[in-house]
């Protein structure tokens, strides 16, 4: 009795974290033959092919802006004057612009069975009576994927802005007194696109 077992295990694993990682397979086939054997044998050919796919994208994103501004306008005054002129107060002003973008993409490899390479054959030929004769073909494919996506977006914003203060008092004539404007502008946007 002859007895021929021919075993083909290809076998891959990849892992990235915020990265794009690709699977190549292991080339090549497998061919089986028993010939010419006896009666009353037992002849199997079989090819058994495997592949694991293990994924793990870990992609942690955090956004922090944090922006402070103070803007205040100095004190005018016109004071005390027979003819007293105009007293004017400047603008004070704060002005903050933030864009951020962030785009993450997680690539999932080929698993397909054209990646192991090659094809399987088995032959039982010219076999004795009586013989239990078998060919077998297995592929197995698995894939695990594991996916953890932490977004974290802080913002804060702080503005101070004060016109200054503007005085005409005691003139026998007094000019104009104007305070002027006290401004603040903020704009901020923020945009995460994650692919897995």
């Amino acid at each position: 009795m002859i007895q021929q077992r021919i075993a083909r295990i290809t076998a891959a694993t990849v892992a990235s974290m915020g990265l794009v990682v690709g699977l190549a397979g292991i080339a090549g086939a497998a061919t089986g033959t028993n010939n010419n054997t006896g009666p009353d044998s037992y002849n199997s050919v079989k090819s058994i092919n495997r592949t694991h796919t293990s994924v793990h994208n870990n992609n942690n994103v955090g956004l922090n802006n944090t922006n402070t501004q103070s803007a205040s306008s100095g004190e005018a005054e016109s004071n005390h004057n027979t003819t007293g002129g105009k007293a004017t107060s400047g603008n004070a002003s704060n002005a903050n612009a933030l864009n951020a973008s962030v785009t993450i993409r997680n690539t999932m490899p080929s698993t397909s069975s054209s990646s192991s390479g090659g094809s399987n054959t088995g032959t039982n030929s010219n076999t004795g009576p009586d013989s239990s004769n078998k060919v077998l073909a297995v592929t197995k494919t698995s894939t695990y994927v594991a996916n953890n996506n932490c977004v974290n977006v802080s913002n804060s914003n702080t503005q101070s802005a004060t016109s200054g203060e503007a005085e005409s008092n005691g003139n026998t004539t007094g000019g104009g007194a104007t305070s002027g404007n006290a401004t603040n502008t903020n704009t901020s946007t923020f945009s995460v696109n994650i692919s897995n």
